[in-house]
C-alpha cells in the first residue's frame, strides 16, 4: 500500500476509533470505571476478538496491515505525550517522605510477582504452548515475570485525580510507590531483551545510556527549561514548541539505547519546571495526545490480540492461573509489606489496590516483547487479559472498600495528607 493510498485509509481508521472509543467510554463511566478503562476496552473491540469475529471482512477493509505501523506510530506519539503528563504529576518528594514504606512495599510489589510470574509460566509450559519459536523459557519466563510485575503508573494517576485522592496519604504513597514499581520493571525489561539478544551489550547500553540521560535532563535539561518557562520574551506558543523538540529528542534517545521512548517522556516531565506557564503548556498538548493519539495504541493492541485463543481449556485455565498469581503477588505483597512496614489496614489495602492494576505499561511492554519476537499470539493475549482485570477491578474494590470504612467508621485516617501537589492534568 502506497503512501497515498494508506492516508486516506488511516484517516477513516481513526475516525472508527475515536467513535468507538468515546461511545464504550461513557458506558465504562456509567458503570463506575474510569475513561481509560474504556479506551482499553475499546482497543480490544475493534481487534479480531470482537470486531473481526463478527465481520471480519469490514475489520480487514477498516484496518488493513498497510496501516497497522502509521497507528502504531501514532499511538506512540500519544504514549510519549502521556508519559510527559504522568512524570509531571508525580513529585520526587512523595519518595522521601514514605521512604520507609516506598521501599518496602516497591521491593516487595516487584520481587513477589516476578518470582511469581516466572514460576507460572515454567510450570504452564509443561501443559499448554505458550512459547514462541526461536525463544528459551528462560526468556519467556522471565518476560512473562516481567510483565506481572509492572505497574500502570501513568493509569493510577488517573484514577487517583479522578477520585480526587492525591492529597491522601494512600493516595501519594501509591504514586510514589507505582513510579519506583515502573523504573525498575523497565530495567528488568531491558535485562531481558539482553537475554533474548544473547548479549550484555543492550543491558550496558540501556542502564549506561539511561543514566547519562537522566543527568542530562536534571543537570541541563531542567535548567533550559526552567529559563525557557521564566523568561517574558517567549510565548506561549513558542514554549510548545521547545517542549515538543525536548520530548520527541528524549523518545528518539531512550528508544535508540532500548528503554523506549515512554522511558524518556516520563523523565522529562518528571525535572519540568512547574508553575502557571508549565501548566499552560501542559494544557494545549496533554489533550490532543490523550484523547486522540492514545486511542490508536490501545487500538494496535487490540489487533494483535485474539481472546478466540481462550476458546482452547488449557489456555483459559492457564490465563486464569496468571490472573490469580499477578493479582496475590502484586495486591498481595503490596498489602502485606505496607502493613510491615508499620502501614494501618486501611491504607494498606488501598495501596495495594492501586498498584495491582496493570493497564497501559504492561501493553506497553507486551508490544514490545511482540516487536522484539519475544511473545507468542497465545502468551501476548494471556497477558492482555491480565492487564484488563487487574486495572477494571481496581475502582470497584476502592469504592467497596470507601463503603466497608465508612461503616466502620475509620475514614478519618484516610483523609490524613501528606501534601503531594498534583500539578499537572494527564
Amino acid at each position: 500500500m502506497s503512501p497515498s493510498e494508506a492516508a486516506p485509509v488511516f484517516f477513516l481508521a481513526v475516525v472508527v476509533i475515536l467513535v468507538v472509543v468515546r461511545l464504550v467510554c461513557l458506558a465504562a463511566v456509567k458503570l463506575g470505571q474510569p475513561p481509560v478503562v474504556g479506551e482499553m476496552i475499546a482497543g480490544v473491540l475493534l481487534g479480531p476478538s470482537l470486531f473481526g469475529l463478527l465481520l471480519p471482512d469490514v475489520q480487514a477493509a477498516i484496518f488493513p496491515d498497510g496501516i497497522r505501523s502509521l497507528l502504531y506510530v501514532g499511538g506512540q506519539i500519544g504514549l510519549v505525550i502521556y508519559m510527559f503528563g504522568a512524570g509531571y504529576e508525580f513529585n520526587l518528594q512523595s519518595i522521601a517522605r514514605s521512604r520507609k514504606s516506598v521501599a518496602a512495599i516497591s521491593s516487595a510489589g516487584t520481587l513477589v510477582p516476578l518470582a511469581l510470574g516466572v514460576g507460572v509460566a515454567v510450570l504452564g509450559t509443561s501443559w499448554v504452548d505458550i512459547g514462541k519459536d526461536g525463544v528459551s523459557l528462560v526468556t519467556s519466563a522471565a518476560f512473562v515475570g516481567v510483565a506481572v510485575a509492572i505497574t500502570a503508573f501513568p493509569m493510577m494517576v488517573r484514577i487517583i485525580t479522578e477520585r480526587g485522592i492525591a492529597s491522601t496519604k494512600f493516595g501519594s504513597l501509591a504514586l510514589a510507590c507505582g513510579a519506583l514499581d515502573d523504573v525498575l520493571a523497565w530495567l528488568l525489561l531491558a535485562v531481558v531483551l539482553g537475554m533474548h539478544a544473547g548479549s550484555a551489550g543492550p543491558v550496558a547500553l540501556a542502564l549506561g545510556g539511561g543514566l547519562l540521560f537522566a543527568l542530562l535532563v536534571f543537570i541541563v535539561g531542567r535548567r533550559l527549561l526552567n529559563r525557557m518557562m521564566r523568561s517574558d520574551r517567549v510565548t506561549v506558543d513558542q514554549r510548545v514548541l521547545i517542549t515538543a523538540m525536548a520530548l520527541f529528542a528524549a523518545a528518539w534517545f531512550t528508544d535508540t539505547i532500548g528503554l523506549y521512548a515512554v522511558f524518556g517522556a516520563f523523565t522529562v516531565g518528571v525535572a519540568f519546571p512547574r508553575g502557571l506557564a508549565s501548566d499552560a503548556v501542559l494544557a494545549k498538548i496533554m489533550p490532543i495526545g490523550r484523547i486522540v493519539f492514545v486511542p490508536l495504541f490501545f487500538t494496535y493492541s487490540g489487533l494483535n490480540t485474539r481472546f478466540a485463543l481462550l476458546a482452547d481449556p488449557k489456555l483459559l485455565a492457564f490465563a486464569l492461573v496468571t490472573v490469580v498469581v499477578a493479582i496475590v503477588g502484586k495486591l498481595g505483597a503490596s498489602w502485606g509489606a505496607a502493613r510491615l512496614a508499620g502501614e494501618p489496614p486501611e491504607i494498606a489495602s488501598r495501596v495495594g489496590v492501586l498498584v495491582n492494576a496493570r493497564g497501559l505499561m504492561q501493553l506497553i511492554a507486551l508490544n514490545i516483547g511482540l516487536a522484539a519476537g519475544i511473545v507468542s499470539s497465545a502468551l501476548f493475549t494471556v497477558l492482555v487479559l491480565v492487564a484488563l482485570v487487574t486495572t477494571i477491578m481496581t475502582a470497584p474494590l476502592l469504592s467497596w472498600l470507601d463503603r466497608r470504612d465508612a461503616r466502620k467508621g475509620s475514614t478519618a485516617l484516610l483523609l490524613t495528607a501528606e501534601p503531594v501537589p498534583v500539578t499537572g492534568k494527564s
